[in-house]
């Protein structure tokens, strides 16, 4: 794959997939790679397993690259989850967050929080459009305050936080832990505004599941404990008894046990292929999508509670219906894949939606009758 064009070429999903912000079904390069790495553990030569775990190495450069950070900085994880966990457990001090965060981020914080046996203390925020903005962050800011983890997009609103500005406000000392797994390949951003970067292969990067990764600067590793660094977060270059090695000086700190490597593949190459395509041509065709999406829901009268402006918002596009339920089913019945949560209905393309995909939306929009379930 050496083209924009290519890229595009390798959506082969369905007509009607509108969910990239839950799942992105494996692209057909992943699918192809990982097929072949298997057949390779399939015959457990050490040759093989040997050439099959160049995958891990190739995850990390590829990652750092896209981050603008080294390999050494990155660490292949099951999860972003688990990324999180890494830095959020070996943290001291207040932690700003928002409590309309995903799990991942709240809950994680929480429970690190409680482990910490007062070490650790949440500072919550609750903007009243749950956007965490530098405004709502500096009401909440203070000299306790040690650290900042928010989502770069916000799953629910789609909403996009500004790194650059949370950066200068929290200013050089203070850790900013961003969770990139609504972002990471498809927004062109700048992440040395951050700390530490948590992101998952399974949406945007169509790699599944188990393709986590996490980016810790030199900062974060100075000021973050390895709290659960395992056998492969030391400074012993084999297997190790009768000792207890200190944790490694470089990121590889922040790791329990040898990733999965077929995982580490699908993660390496989903990366690649973004790569090649190009970040910044991605999140233009991707602005181009939401645009689409914004005048059909215009159109047909439906209202819109995410960001409207390209450099507040990604690939997600929350509709606010009167009667959110029966929206979701006639979308579901028309062969529309989209998240319908609570009273919102989110709808997520990807670069590579097809026109078909997007005249579906119009006509079950137009089918249903909007009258019945706009906002007045």
């Amino acid at each position: 794959m050496s083209t924009f064009d290519d890229y595009l070429a390798t959506f082969d999903s369905e007509p009607g997939y509108l969910n990239w912000a839950a799942f992105g079904p494996l692209s057909p390069s992943v699918r192809e790679e990982v097929f072949a790495d298997a057949d390779l553990l399939g015959s457990g030569r050490p040759s093989s397993l040997a050439l099959v775990g160049e995958r891990i190495g190739q995850a990390q450069e590829l990652v750092a690259e896209l981050l603008g950070a080294e390999a050494v900085e990155v660490t292949v994880q099951p999860s972003s989850t688990h990324g999180l966990a890494q830095a959020l457990y070996g943290l001291s001090g207040a932690v700003i967050a928002g409590t309309g965060e995903f799990p991942s981020v709240s809950l994680t914080l929480d429970r690190a929080a409680t482990a910490s046996h007062g070490g650790l203390a949440p500072r919550w925020i609750t903007p009243a459009d749950g956007r965490v903005t530098p405004d709502a962050v500096a009401e909440a800011l203070d000299d306790e305050v040690t650290a900042v983890v928010v989502s770069h997009v916000d799953f629910r609103t789609g909403y996009r936080a500004d790194l650059a500005a949370l950066r200068e406000l929290i200013g050089p000392d203070r850790l900013l832990i961003v969770d990139a797994v609504q972002s990471f390949g498809v927004i062109d951003v700048d992440w040395s505004a951050a700390d530490v970067v948590a992101g998952h292969g399974y949406k945007w990067l169509r790699a599944g599941r188990g393709s986590g990764f996490t980016w810790f600067s030199s900062h974060a590793r100075e000021r973050i404990a390895p709290v659960l660094s395992g056998i492969t977060g030391t400074t012993a270059t084999g297997l190790f008894v009768d000792e207890l090695p200190a944790p490694a000086a470089s990121a590889q700190a922040f790791t329990v046990s040898m990733p999965d490597t077929l995982a580490a593949g699908r993660l390496a190459i989903g990366v690649r292929d973004v790569r090649d395509a190009g970040v910044a041509a991605i999140e233009g065709r991707l602005a181009e999508q939401v645009d689409a999406i914004l005048d059909i829901a215009d159109h047909r009268g439906i209202a819109v509670v995410s960001p409207r402006e390209r450099s507040e918002r990604a690939g997600i596009v929350a509709l606010a219906p009167e009667e959110p339920a029966r929206l979701a089913a006639a979308l579901a019945n028309a062969g529309l894949v989209v998240t319908a949560r609570g009273s919102t209905i989110r709808v997520a393309p990807h670069a590579g939606t097809d026109a078909g995909t997007l005249q579906l939306l119009d006509d079950a929009l137009a089918a249903f009758g909007y009258e019945t379930f706009t906002i007045a």
